[in-house]
């Protein structure tokens, strides 16, 4: 059990038969009226947002999850297959439970949440920044630079991803997992 004072993004919650995670949360302390904290909430089920208020220093039940390093091993169409560094044990999981599944590349090691008490996978959560090599994007044209003008480029793992203009091919380039957005060339 815990209290709104011991609220933080990322603690997850049991709440209506469902896991959910805090996004972000913000305490209010009216001029009248008792405090409270305004919450959004993530389920790590169904993936679906949404606001709760709860009164200042309610108890909720917090759940056990656990971040167990993983590698991506390849997709297929039972799901996306991962390997435990340490048992060399193999799960698949589902697309769903992933955000940004198509900024994984093969070898690539992920977080995966497991609730602790059933060993069930909530989430899989990539590294803030991955590398990844260009394979394809239009030339830019020289002295169009004038702007901060973006095109569209496609990764290895096949995503496209907006990049600056001076940006070729066969560059390998920085992107951040938690919006997919380019972030710098990499030296």
């Amino acid at each position: 059990m815990a209290t709104t004072a011991d609220f933080k993004n990322g603690l997850c919650l049991e709440m209506n038969n469902d896991i959910y995670s805090i996004v972000e949360f913000q305490h209010v302390k009216p001029g009248k009226g008792a405090a409270f904290v305004r919450t959004k909430l993530k389920s790590l089920t169904s993936g679906k947002v949404l606001d709760k208020t709860f009164s200042a220093g309610e108890k909720v039940t917090t759940a056990r999850v656990e971040k167990r390093p993983h590698q991506f091993l390849y997709a297929d169409d039972m799901g996306y297959h991962f390997m435990d560094t340490e048992s060399f044990e193999q799960i698949p999981i589902q697309e769903k439970l992933i955000e940004r599944s198509n900024l994984m590349k093969e070898g690539q090691m992920v977080d995966i949440l497991v609730h602790a008490e059933t060993e069930t996978p909530l989430s899989v959560e990539l590294p803030p920044f991955v590398k990844l090599m260009i394979t394809y994007t239009e030339p830019g044209i020289k002295g169009d630079t004038a702007t901060n003008a973006l095109k569209p480029a496609t990764v290895e793992t096949g995503a496209t991803v907006m990049v600056p203009l001076f940006v070729d091919q066969d560059t390998m380039i920085k992107v951040d997992t938690r919006d997919g957005s380019y972030s710098e060339r990499v030296k």
